[in-house]
């Protein structure tokens, strides 16, 4: 491996114009076509194999052209104060919105709330349902502007409108200033760790030339693939995190090659077979997680999760090609790592020193911060772990309270029409009918379907927290009924989800009286079953993620024990990082410090999200930082040594990717949309737990404690695995003669 990609290094190096210009013909290429693909359709929201999934098919096969999947909007209408809905100026102004609504495009009906008893009892509240021939995300933007504008001549006759439902959906707004102020941060700390703006701008140029062509890309299949807008978001966010860390990695190795006195290119060869193994073992980890969501078997999860996946290997491919090149075009504008500017006449004096003074000047140089860290946490390991363990245990308690759901208007910005209309409309008719359950009854199979549309309907009113039931609409063939039941707890609440589970209960007993199969679908059904998949699927997940990454890490590192430790300290901080997305968004500590207006149920994706990326990008630093540690152990220092040097030459480093991580991450949680604030801020806050608590000070305790045991593999397996030269041990033959063939030997220890 090492080899390889050292012939690769070099070979861009050398050939570096047509590296760059390849890549810029991609760029290019993906671009043009981003411009030019067709607007992104609907994005189906569907979960194969579960009961309101099943519901909702049958819908479309027995209600055909009701546009089953079509969008809803609700202009909901409030009296002023002394008045009702129905006096007769109200009503007037009312029916000319809904006569003004109905003559829109793409509309399929329009309801009229004093004939489908669409008014609160005490008259102050009412509204109108409009249903569309498509969904949201398909709606023509002329469409939802005269939506939104509908309400404007009731608002001038004195009433309070406003206006909510799918039909508003207009994808996700990722919060393009928090994406700039996250961008910068990343710059000023690239700057401070590679020491001058060029070698700052390389990792920046490449991150941003490999999300370009990444999320280009996912637009130009978005319409034939059905991606959303939260697809390429994700693949933005991720691309960009690993772009910028990976190319840092490679050009920081670069450094510290110049520094040891190899020429530019070799530096670049060695630079890329070192930094460039533990990125391509990093970037498979991340590709791992990111890809094994589809065993989740939900395909919008699947899309976004091979969709990142797909940005992530770009990011590895251009930091192993692309770096190198750029590295050939800077020159000598990067500096060897620890090399200052220098005034001219500094620049002279030094080129009077003799190469024995600059050895025993870097001889006598003063111990780095990681140096120093290291040797602390090897003094004093029982304590850093204890602290480290029991530190991220407290943090992760919050996650026992862990509560799941999906976001609905109710989690809006109370500044938003929508959030306005379903507080107005809790208000008027009660929290429930926010979120009503759609009763389907197959009733093909029954001798008596009008009877059984009936017996369901009356043995639905008797269960508890019920408010309202419909009476049932068949279809036209009249096997098929729909029943619409009013809950009396909002959407989210565990008694709508209780609810649900006592109608499907009770469907075995329709089933034996009637022969009628009873089916609970509807937003707050799909959202129900969505967050119980989630959660039966999150254990053959970690399974299946933690396995195959653990396999490839005994592959990287050699070692049994050191694989376990990154495992075990991955899900500690995955842990912590859930309890304080829970402390956060469900409980509401420090909610007002990233602008969280409501707080509520974790998206039910949450976990399993922060699982698969979390896992992937705390196997990063993992990789980055003990390769490092394992190459001097190969090299023969001492276990404790080979700690202490993994540091010195990686600890800057790993912290600033982490700082680079975190501001990206966190440059999200300015988004106006919920479930992308809330990514942003679990994304942000697990790399803070992983890199700071769980690389920089439990990894370090547990490998002082162990010792050489960390390195212990059993000789079978060490013959049966393949040997992939991480360390670059296979580079040897390529120093240089004058330094001898044995110069690691003359490497210096660090005493500890």
């Amino acid at each position: 491996m090492a080899t390889f990609l050292y012939n690769l290094g070099r070979l861009a190096f050398r050939r570096r114009h047509f590296v760059a210009l390849i890549w810029v013909a991609l760029l290019t290429l993906a671009g043009v076509g981003a411009a030019s693909a067709p607007a992104a359709g609907t994005t189906s929201f569907s979960i194969p194999g579960t009961e309101a999934q099943k519901a909702f098919d049958l819908l479309e096969q027995r209600f055909p052209g009701a546009s089953a999947d079509g969008a809803t909007g609700r202009i909901v209408f409030k009296a002023p104060d002394g008045q009702k809905m129905t006096d007769a100026d109200n009503k007037a102004t009312v029916a000319k919105t809904v006569k003004e609504l109905g003559g829109g495009t793409e509309v399929v009906s329009v309801t009229d709330p004093f004939t489908t008893n669409a008014v609160s009892k005490d008259g102050s509240v009412a509204y109108t349902s409009v249903k569309y021939e498509v969904p949201g995300m398909e709606l023509a933007d002329s469409t939802r502007e005269s939506l939104e504008a509908a309400g404007d001549d009731a608002r001038a006759a004195g009433l309070t409108v406003d206006v909510g439902g799918d039909a508003l959906e207009a994808g996700a707004e990722p919060g393009a200033a928090g994406e700039i102020v996250g961008i910068a941060i990343a710059a000023v700390v690239l700057v401070i760790t590679l020491g001058s703006i060029v070698a700052a701008g390389l990792p920046l140029l490449t991150a941003i030339i490999g999300v370009g062509i990444g999320v280009s890309t996912i637009t130009v299949l978005a319409k034939a693939l059905d991606l959303g807008d939260t697809t390429s978001t994700l693949a933005l966010m991720i691309g960009l995190a690993v772009g910028i860390d990976y190319a840092l990695f490679i050009v920081s190795r670069y450094r510290n090659e110049l520094a040891e006195g190899r020429d530019r290119e070799e530096a670049a060869g060695r630079a890329t077979g070192t930094a460039g193994s533990a990125v391509v073992f990093a970037g498979l980890t991340v590709v791992i997680a990111l890809a094994g969501l589809a065993v989740v078997n939900v395909p919008m999860l699947t899309k976004m999760g091979l969709a990142a996946a797909g940005t992530v290997v770009i990011a590895v491919l251009i930091a192993l090609t692309m770096i190198p090149a750029m590295l050939g075009y800077a020159g000598r504008k990067i500096r060897p790592a620890g090399e200052k500017r220098k005034s001219s006449k500094e620049r002279k004096s030094s080129k009077e020193q003799t190469s024995a003074d600059a050895a025993t000047s870097q001889k006598q140089a003063k111990p780095n911060m990681g140096t120093r860290w290291a040797s602390f946490v090897i003094r004093r390991p029982v304590a850093v772990l204890v602290l480290g363990v029991v530190g991220l245990g407290a943090i992760a308690l919050p996650a026992t309270q862990l509560e799941l759901g999906l976001p609905d208007d109710g989690s809006q910005p109370t500044s938003t029409t929508q959030r306005r209309a379903y507080d107005t409309l809790s208000e008027g008719f009660g929290p429930g009918f926010n979120g009503p359950l759609m009763i389907v009854v197959d009733a093909k199979d029954s001798d008596d379907p009008t009877a059984a549309f009936g017996d369901v309907a009356d043995g639905i009113k008797d269960l508890k927290d019920v408010v309202t039931v419909t009476p049932p609409a068949p279809n036209k063939a009249g096997d098929t009924a729909t029943i619409t039941v009013i809950p009396n707890s909002k959407p989210s609440s565990t008694q709508t989800e209780d609810l649900v589970h006592a109608i499907r209960d009770k469907g075995s007993d329709f089933k034996a009286d009637t022969d009628a199969e009873v089916l609970v679908t509807g937003t707050t059904a799909m959202n129900i079953d969505f967050s119980q998949k989630l959660n039966d699927a999150l254990v053959p997940y970690l399974a299946l993620v933690v396995g195959l990454a653990f396999l490839l890490l005994i592959v990287v590192f050699r070692s049994i024990l050191v694989p376990l430790k990154a495992a075990l300290g991955f899900l500690l901080s995955v842990l912590a990082a859930l309890g304080a997305v829970v402390a956060v968004f469900q409980w509401g500590w420090f909610s007002g410090l990233i602008g969280v207006e409501e707080t509520g149920p974790i998206m039910s994706m949450m976990p399993i999200f922060m699982v698969g990326v979390v896992f992937g990008l705390a196997m990063d630093y993992e990789v980055f930082l003990v390769t490092r540690m394992r190459e001097a152990f190969v090299h023969g220092e001492s276990a404790s040594q080979a700690v202490v040097t993994g540091f010195r030459h990686s600890a800057r480093v790993v912290v600033a990717a982490a700082i680079i991580m975190m501001a990206v991450f966190g440059g999200f949680i300015s988004s106006g949309e919920s479930m992308i604030k809330m990514i942003g801020f679990g994304l942000a806050i697990a790399v803070f737990f992983d890199a700071f608590v769980v690389r920089m000070a439990i990894v370090p305790a547990v490998l002082a404690l162990l010792g050489k045991k960390a390195w212990w593999l059993p000789k079978w397996l060490d013959r049966a695995l393949p040997n992939v030269d991480v360390e670059g041990e296979g580079l040897r033959v390529h120093d240089d003669p004058a330094k001898g063939s044995d110069a690691d030997e003359d490497r210096e220890l660090v005493r500890v």
